[in-house]
């Protein structure tokens, strides 16, 4: 069976790096599959290049994605979830955080109209922050790999986002150094590795590619159940 290898693309604080991870193949991406007005919809914004071989943002190996999925799973018995993964560049070029940001908020919106008591979750790791980031009215134009806001989510939605979860998000590294503020706050867990250049100013680049590890995936999937 060929191996698959997962490489993101990174840039750190003061130059553009390239940051390599191998990744197991995904075993968990076939038990996301969408349920039709599931209890719980969780959608995710993968980050920059992350197949690393011009496989779409919505489909292939992601490493962040199936351990969240996994560790949401196994706390979520009793409920229906289904996992939609945004559809967008997710690469260097510009307009692609927007491209992401629009897909995501087209998708709540519809979820929103055919599923009227479904509740929502966001989660996005690097570009893919800053693709929620943009979605909720914090912005991501100025950060690394943001772009202008180009969709929100309307106001008579937003009572059922419940439970929001960024990984090494953007905003928060050089240069906007900024945090989700406002009417989402309380239900977002903005999650920052230890020495993650991009989120942190730190210079350990293999911290931003730690976010499928169960230090991370655990406390996400603990954060959103208790939400849900």
């Amino acid at each position: 069976m060929r191996q698959r290898r997962t490489t993101a693309k990174i840039a750190a604080v003061t130059a553009v790096t390239a940051l390599a991870a191998s990744v197991l193949t995904a075993t968990t991406a076939g038990s996301a599959s969408a349920v039709a007005c599931a209890d719980v919809d969780v959608s995710y914004a993968t980050g920059t290049n992350l197949s690393g071989d011009g496989t779409p943002s919505d489909s292939g190996p992601d490493p962040v994605y199936d351990a969240l999925v996994a560790a949401l799973n196994a706390r979520t018995a009793g409920k229906t979830v289904s996992y939609y993964r945004v559809k967008y560049p997710a690469d260097l070029r510009p307009g692609s955080a927007s491209a992401g940001n629009r897909n995501l908020v087209e998708h709540i919106t519809a979820q929103a109209a055919a599923c009227p008591n479904q509740k929502f979750v966001l989660t996005g790791y690097s570009q893919g922050a800053n693709v929620v980031d943009n979605a909720i009215g914090v912005g991501s134009l100025g950060a690394l790999t943001g772009g202008p806001t180009v969709a929100v989510i309307p106001a008579a939605i937003e009572p059922r986002v419940k439970s929001i979860v960024l990984y090494g998000n953007p905003i928060r590294g050089f240069p906007m150094y900024k945090k989700v503020t406002g009417t989402y706050q309380s239900r977002t867990l903005d999650d920052c590795a230890t020495g993650d250049p991009i989120c942190g100013g730190g210079f350990d680049g293999n911290a931003h590619a730690a976010y499928s590890l169960p230090a991370h995936s655990n406390p996400a999937a603990d954060f959103i159940a208790a939400r849900i």
